[in-house]
């Protein structure tokens, strides 16, 4: 079969203008960026009309280091729609390039059923990213400027919570000390970087629905406390201003396609385990006037990324979704049996692909507990079967046995090899399922005080027993509270393979407590953020990265980008 690349680049994609008019933008709302890419105004959602298709969001259960190609289900379920006379756009995170030069490759699908121009996508797109690492960057000079002009806010030196980004995966930044050398070099102080996508710039473009909203949201990042413990923000520092000019583009949504030229959303990042981890809410609400039916994604399982899609982005847009998709697979399945190991960068044992539909059944559990924690938000679920060449049909027809067991449809999908023609039965499963309608909840209201909130996730969501918090922790959460910010939804950071803090708990673990080390305060993009466990926030390399793969030939042709 040939590479994803190689799919990608014999496809000739339609005029981009002719893409927006079929979702119903005025060209005049509609900027060209190069061959196949183009930037949406926010201009261009009054004039499209009220919210008119069906909002359907893909999750997944906890994944193998491989992935499980939801990304390619949901460009494939897009596509299916058209196939059955179905109008329906996409709307997609845009890969980091962190992941793309790291293990798990790029993440505009696959296969047959990818978004194009595939290297774009992939690697620098429109320069949104580019643009928030910027502003990122640039507050943190302007703190660390008036720190050493003489620091008349009175910010404590060891209380800037504010760090630099930047988007590849460099685990000899996490902790560092700046200021060294001279004393015009500076005040020396530690700090740190996180990843571009872990930015609390990235969510306030993924949460902000105006320009005035996002000007607003910036100048409500806090970036530290003073010696009286008081919040020191953007705006007090006169820095929001500026990331607002840097950041003013890159909050318009790109435009891109799928491989038969369905309308493609790509707009902000990714990392549901450290961040928000969905697709903006411009981008969602110019989608979802553009046709019948709306897919979007949101990163890893239901316990991180489509728990926040649910309340923490919902909450915001008002939006509500009308089906979940759970994708699973016979591999990942069969990890959360307990019976195999599985690292990124190595192939499948070879006794896993082997046909063993108990091992699958012996999984099940972290199936079943992805099915409930939809259902708890009263959205209705439909499974996806993501076929591989390694799986076998006694194997699917576990998993079918589970959903049927559970009331819940399901469709076998074949996004990768077959395009489209492997999708046409999910996409009538979930035109089915969306006609019937769902009664979407939140959770927990937004009145409840953040400690209960984080135990009504963990206890309900993720099958814990109870919290547990580090000293600091807890006296973050009094202070935030305090601070009047208790109003905000929880947006937990964890590890993405395991219900719990702790990767190696596999299945649906039951008898554990969840440990929650430290809070942090994520003002502008309107969350409380807790990290467990030892989740970080600058990922690391493998030991055989993709970027050891990618390189140019003497035409200027990309090779080995997947």
């Amino acid at each position: 079969m040939p590479t994803d690349l190689e799919i990608a680049r014999s496809v000739e994609p339609r005029p981009i203008m002719d893409v927006a008019a079929d979702m119903g933008v005025n060209l005049e709302h509609v900027e060209q960026r190069g061959n196949g890419l183009a930037k949406i105004s926010l201009d261009a959602i009054e004039g499209m009309g009220p919210p008119r298709a069906k909002y359907i969001l893909v999750t997944a259960t906890n994944p193998t280091p491989f992935g499980e190609g939801k990304t390619t289900v949901s460009v494939g379920l897009a596509q299916g729609f058209k196939r059955i006379g179905e109008k329906a756009a996409l709307s997609l995170r845009q890969p980091s390039l962190g992941p793309t030069f790291g293990i798990k490759g790029g993440a505009a699908g696959g296969g047959h059923s990818q978004v194009i121009p595939m290297e774009e996508m992939n690697l620098h797109l429109t320069g949104d990213f580019h643009a928030v690492t910027a502003a990122n960057n640039m507050l943190a000079a302007l703190i660390d400027n008036h720190i050493f002009q003489g620091n008349q806010m009175s910010i404590g030196i060891k209380r800037v919570t504010w760090r630099r980004v930047m988007d590849v995966n460099d685990r000899a930044l996490r902790n560092i000390v700046v200021g060294l050398g001279k004393p015009l070099d500076g005040v020396p102080r530690g700090t740190g970087f996180d990843i571009t996508a872990a930015s609390e710039l990235m969510a306030v473009l993924g949460m902000a629905t105006s320009l005035k909203d996002l000007r607003e949201r910036l100048g409500r990042i806090v970036i530290g406390y003073d010696r009286h413990n008081k919040p020191i923000t953007a705006e007090d520092i006169d820095g929001a201003g500026a990331m607002a000019v840097l950041l003013k583009d890159a909050l318009n949504p790109n435009l891109l396609q799928t491989l038969e030229g369905t309308p493609a959303l790509i707009h902000t990042g990714p990392f549901a385990n450290i961040a928000h981890g969905n697709s903006s809410i411009v981008a969602d609400q110019v989608g979802i006037r553009g046709g019948d039916f709306l897919v979007t994604e949101a990163g890893f399982g239901s316990d991180i990324g489509a728990e926040k899609f649910f309340n923490v982005k919902c909450r915001a847009s008002g939006l509500e979704p009308d089906v979940a998709v759970i994708v699973t697979t016979v591999r990942a399945l069969k990890v959360h049996s307990g019976k195999f190991s599985v690292k990124g960068g190595r192939p499948l044992p070879e006794e896993m692909v082997q046909e063993n539909p108990d091992d699958v059944l012996a999984g099940a559990d972290n199936l079943r507990r992805h099915i409930a924690n939809v259902r708890m938000h009263g959205v209705t679920p439909v499974v996806a079967i993501n076929s591989f060449p390694t799986d076998h049909p006694s194997e699917h027809a576990a998993i079918a046995s589970v959903a049927e067991e559970a009331g819940v449809a399901w469709a076998i999908a074949s996004p990768h090899a077959e395009g489209t023609d492997g999708m046409v039965a999910l996409a009538e499963v979930v035109r089915d399922a969306a006609n019937e309608g769902s009664e979407f909840k939140l959770l927990y209201p937004s009145e409840m005080s953040l400690e209960d909130k984080i135990l009504t996730i963990a206890t309900k969501v993720y099958g814990a027993d109870d919290v547990e918090y580090d000293i600091m922790a807890r006296r973050q959460l009094t202070q935030f509270e305090e601070m009047g910010y208790g109003h905000l939804p929880i947006c937990m950071a964890k590890t993405q393979y395991s219900f719990s803090h702790d990767a190696s708990l596999i299945g649906a673990p039951s008898g554990w407590t969840l440990p929650v080390r430290e809070v942090q305060l994520v003002a502008g993009a309107g969350f409380i953020l807790p990290l467990t466990g030892t989740i970080n926030r600058m990922p690391g390399l493998g030991a055989n990265p993709a970027a050891h793969a990618i390189d140019i030939d003497e035409h200027g042709n990309v090779v080995g980008l997947s």
